[in-house]
């Protein structure tokens, strides 16, 4: 075992070692000439194929039409599902698998007819078998589709929660910008988040060995199965199984024992539940609880789960205890654990209240309301959103400062190259100016937004330059630690703050400021992961940047258009008071979204977190924040053979509950489990296991699970037909969102 210079735990491969080429391609096919050449993350080195065949054709009429199709058909079902009780993420691998069957289809059936032939727009719509990449820009292109979009927030915070006019043809604008925004200034970072080998970007390595698994012809080993198989069966039984947690069995997805000890007991209600509590004895026997908000912690590098398992304990065993012990806060008057927004007798706080007829604060209404109050977990979420911000730059400051150097000065060499890097030379790069077009057009389009539609939007036309420097100057440090940890800390709550200072009591210029700053960054940080990807499976760079830009554009449109239908047919969505009782159109991100909007946009950071607020101690996290990686870094100098001590990553440790909530307990509980039983364990003890399937049993359980909770939707959801049983309800407790502290009355809550 070693650490290479980027601080990753990366055992060498034995350079004695063969390392087989994939047999992707044919004798066409050009292979590594030595394996001392391969990549020296090991993860790497034993998932991604070495070998290339410049002759494939990739951007054919299958890459289209197969593309576009999975790109508006994932956007529609994860803007659907994330409205949902239990949102559901239907990851690219679905399509991947998906259209596999459908490429050969097209293959065997189309004409290979060529058209304007003897011309140079000579084309034919079959160029012949269908190859890996093609399907590889089609699973990019998927990719559009099955990330969030995170701005449809905005349309669901004014119309649904504040209720006031937003027009679409404004919300397009907003969503389209950001949504490409990202793209325009991922090119500035392909040198150093692309090429390097040592940023490996974990996540990949899923889909390369899905790739390998559908497309490599494979002996079957003795006694075992080949990859292929593998995926089959692990996909039917993951498909198979979420008809329980899904469907017939939902407990399963936070099985709580502890509230069954004492099922009257708040204490036991409050430590024991997975879904409002501490989660202790709680476990999600569902692969959607596991996956659903930290992906999937297969893919995970060991001491990247580790840190997020400290920063899970640190905030929810150690701090989150102790401020509700001391009643700080006055926590001990709301639920332990909550998204809400409380008066300070704990009583729901009255939002609508203290906005004027202008969508602003009124101040002498907020004055008579009182001032508004966070639960317990929350106001710490918050504390540690702060120190994540400073440890993030700091720690890469301190740990990378000297490779980012080195990169700006000079351009690579060859030595420095592994062999992904030397045969993605072969092709043309992308030139810088396709790059910083669309960035200077999209700033355009969002300043013309701001000015056009100023009473909805109400960002001035200086936020948008503010929010993308802010985007920028962090795409960087961020960039390195979601590379090689496989997890990306946010910036939300910078920007939050600072446009709440700079512009305070407008909520739509605060959350329109916060998703041009954070989503720039965040879709940049996504465009370098699937270039990325590309890198892998050696796909020339300008194939895969139309796939990126067409498939942006149009999952932008299919989100937008599936959140203005649901909003606009489903009655009383998000409202939690007047939805039936057992609906699912609770939206639990859109909750914390309009949270968010309140706390920073509406009432602002200086009557909360600032002089005229009472939660102004919060702020020393930002110091905290900024010291620890400091002493991670002299205990690293000081005792340099203790290896272990580099793989302490303060920004994920601070970082790692920045989607809490809606995130729970049992979300982190479970994941950790089975990230350390795949991290450590496999990886440790069965390397072989792990080397052949750890990655493949990842995207089969994401495609299984997609599979069955579309078809339950349109088989049972679509005709309201449910169980109603022990096993229907939730985690069985539900004392844990009451209050402690005597006198506080809430409905359905015993008056301690």
């Amino acid at each position: 075992m070693s650490v290479d210079h980027h601080g990753i735990n990366t055992p060498l491969i034995d350079k004695k070692q063969s390392v087989q080429p994939s047999p992707f391609h044919d004798n066409a096919s050009i292979s590594s000439p030595a394996t001392d050449d391969n990549s020296p993350i090991e993860q790497v080195a034993l998932t991604v194929p070495t070998s290339d065949d410049p002759t494939l054709p990739a951007l054919t009429f299958r890459t289209w039409a197969l593309g576009i199709v999975a790109c508006v058909l994932l956007s529609f079902l994860n803007q659907f599902f994330r409205y949902r009780k239990e949102p559901l993420s239907i990851s690219a691998v679905s399509a991947q698998v998906a259209v596999l069957p459908l490429g050969h289809l097209m293959a065997h059936t189309i004409t290979d007819r060529l058209f304007l032939k003897g011309t140079k727009w000579e084309f034919t719509l079959n160029p012949g078998p269908f190859n890996v990449k093609e399907h590889v820009l089609i699973t990019i292109i998927a990719n559009s589709g099955a990330a969030s979009v995170y701005s449809i927030y905005i349309v669901g915070a004014v119309k649904i929660f504040y209720k006031k006019k937003l027009t679409f043809l404004a919300s397009f604008l907003v969503v389209v910008t950001t949504q490409v925004l990202g793209l325009g200034w991922s090119g500035l970072f392909r040198r150093y988040l692309v090429e390097p080998a040592s940023m490996w970007w974990p996540q990949n390595l899923v889909q390369v060995s899905i790739f390998r698994a559908l497309h490599e012809a494979e002996e079957r080993p003795k006694g075992g199965l080949t990859r292929n198989q593998f995926f089959i069966v692990a996909f039917i039984c993951s498909f198979a199984y979420y008809a329980f947690p899904g469907y017939l069995f939902p407990k399963l997805s936070s099985f709580s024992w502890l509230c069954w000890v004492l099922p009257a007991s708040v204490l036991t209600h409050q430590l024991g539940s997975g879904l409002k509590g501490f989660g202790i004895g709680s476990f999600g026997f569902d692969w959607a609880t596991i996956s659903s908000y930290l992906h999937s912690p297969l893919a995970s590098p060991w001491f990247a789960t580790a840190n997020i398992a400290v920063g899970f304990a640190l905030l929810m065993y150690v701090i989150t205890p102790v401020t509700y012990l001391y009643n700080l806060y006055k926590a001990k008057s709301f639920p332990i654990f909550s998204d809400g927004l409380f008066t300070s007798a704990g009583q729901k706080y009255n939002i609508s209240a203290i906005v004027d007829p202008n969508f602003h604060i009124s101040i002498a209404a907020y004055e008579r309301e009182g001032p508004l109050y966070l639960s317990t977990m929350f106001a710490m979420m918050y504390g540690f959103n702060f120190a994540c911000l400073t440890a993030t730059v700091v720690h890469v400051l301190l740990f990378h400062g000297r490779d980012i150097l080195q990169l700006s000065r000079s351009a690579f060499q060859e030595k420095k190259m592994d062999v992904h890097t030397r045969m993605m030379r072969r092709y043309k790069p992308v030139p810088q100016w396709w790059f910083l077009s669309i960035f200077f057009v999209n700033i355009g389009a969002a300043i013309y937004a701001c000015i056009y539609y100023k009473d909805q939007i109400q960002l001035p036309w200086w936020g948008v330059l503010l929010a993308c420097a802010i985007g920028l100057f962090f795409t960087l440090p961020i960039g390195f630690i979601t590379a090689t940890t496989n997890q990306t800390p946010e910036i939300n709550v910078l920007t939050e703050y600072i446009i709440g200072y700079l512009y305070p009591g407008f909520p739509v210029a605060s959350v329109c400021f916060k998703t041009y700053g954070i989503i720039g960054m965040r879709q940049g940080i996504l465009f370098l992961q699937d270039l990325k990807l590309g890198h892998y499976m050696k796909i020339p760079p300008r194939a895969t940047f139309m796939a990126q830009v067409v498939g942006t554009v149009l999952a932008a449109f299919a989100h937008l258009g599936t959140s203005w239908w649901l909003i606009n047919t489903v009655p009383d969505i998000c409202d939690r008071t007047k939805l039936p009782a057992g609906s699912p159109w609770t939206c639990p991100s859109d909750h914390v979204f309009y949270d968010a909007s309140v706390i920073w946009g509406l009432i602002g950071p200086r009557r909360i977190f600032g002089d005229l607020g009472h939660y102004s101690a919060i702020n020393w996290f930002f110091l905290v924040g900024a010291i620890a990686p400091i002493l991670v870094w002299l205990a690293h100098k000081a005792l340099p053979h203790h290896k272990w001590i580099r793989l302490i990553s303060m920004p994920v440790i601070f970082g790692a509950t920045h989607v809490m909530p809606p995130a729970t307990s049992v979300n982190f509980i479970s994941w950790v489990v089975v990230g350390f039983a795949s991290g450590f364990v496999a990886f440790r003890y069965y390397r072989g296991w792990w080397c052949r399937h750890n990655y493949v049993l990842s995207g089969a359980l994401d495609a299984g699970l997609a599979f069955m909770a579309v078809l339950l939707f349109l088989c049972l959801g679509m005709e309201h037909v449910n169980f109603d049983w022990w096993g229907s309800h939730s985690d069985g407790c539900p004392l844990a969102s009451c209050p402690t502290e005597p006198n506080v009355v809430v409905k359905g809550c015993p008056v301690i």
